[in-house]
């Protein structure tokens, strides 16, 4: 089992890019899998010994119904793009159902360290609790999946998601609304700067509001201006580096009567145009690395 500090406790078993300098630095980050002219043998070798990232993004203990999400979020083409290698120190952000987690926990597992920053566990929201009892359920059905996963919490008030200056890579994958609507964002900001390595990399996906629309504060809508994102991590001390497409959805207007949880997977209509916003999709995402300075 992993070695625990402070907040952190090791679940048991039971329980369109920049130019020039940018590319250089991208080329140099991505894994190899990613580089030009590379075999999958010769990709397989770099990544060490265990599952490539496609490998494990094709396994069968993924379920079916995240599976069919792949087409919608992109995970090989995300994580490439972020420059995910096995030997990372990794903490993912609010990891919810674990979409995520069926990914990145088994690619890091025995290579690297896998920090899952959960919600806070004292919470009073029951509907909170729920997700964090499921979560834990998922953890504890796969030990051998899931065995070395690090759950830590995150919150207004707990914010030490990993040992300060740990963390190679934080992930957060459409978080930033939610913050934003509670005004905590700064605070979150700032426990991902202090968590990471001077030099480490911070991936942001969130949904992606419409630049002619009126920024809203609280995001009340589910979607984000990519301003307000850079903005957030500017001001926690992050250096942008590049943005990606990968996550673009061009059928999203970003007008719906019930916010981004009009669409799939939500659905909040229900059956009403049911078709109609299943023909759209998921939603339009930006996808953002920043860079905590050396």
């Amino acid at each position: 089992m992993l070695a625990r500090s402070c907040r952190e406790r090791s679940v048991p078993a039971r329980t369109a890019v920049a130019v020039g300098a940018v590319l250089a630095i991208l080329v140099a980050a991505a894994p190899a899998g990613a580089r030009a002219g590379q075999t999958k043998a010769e990709a397989r070798g770099a990544e060490g010994a265990g599952p490539s990232l496609e490998e494990v993004i094709k396994g069968d203990h993924r379920s079916a119904r995240h599976k069919a999400r792949d087409k919608y979020r992109h995970p090989l083409e995300t994580l490439r793009f972020f420059g995910l290698e096995p030997h990372m120190t990794v903490v993912e952000i609010w990891p919810g159902g674990g979409w995520y987690t069926e990914i990145l926990a088994p690619y890091l597992k025995g290579r690297g360290k896998y920090y899952a920053a959960g919600r806070n566990r004292e919470t009073r929201d029951e509907r909170i609790q729920r997700s964090i009892r499921r979560y834990d359920a998922k953890l504890a059905a796969r030990p051998d999946l899931y065995g070395e996963v690090i759950v830590t919490e995150l919150s207004q008030t707990k914010t030490r998601i990993a040992p300060p200056g740990s963390a190679d890579m934080v992930l957060t994958f459409r978080n930033v609304h939610n913050w934003m609507k509670y005004g905590f964002a700064e605070t979150i900001f700032e426990a991902m700067f202090e968590a990471l390595k001077p030099g480490g990399i911070l991936g942001v996906v969130e949904h992606r509001a419409d630049p002619e629309d009126f920024p809203d504060p609280q995001a009340l809508s589910g979607y984000v201006h990519e301003e307000q994102v850079k903005e957030l991590a500017k001001d926690a001390g992050f250096v942008f580096v590049a943005a990606s497409e990968i996550n673009a959805n061009p059928k999203d207007s970003r007008h719906h009567p019930k916010g981004v949880w009009t669409l799939p997977p939500t659905l909040r209509l229900k059956d009403r145009d049911r078709e109609k916003y299943l023909a759209i999709g998921e939603s339009d995402r930006m996808t953002l690395m920043f860079r905590k300075p050396k």
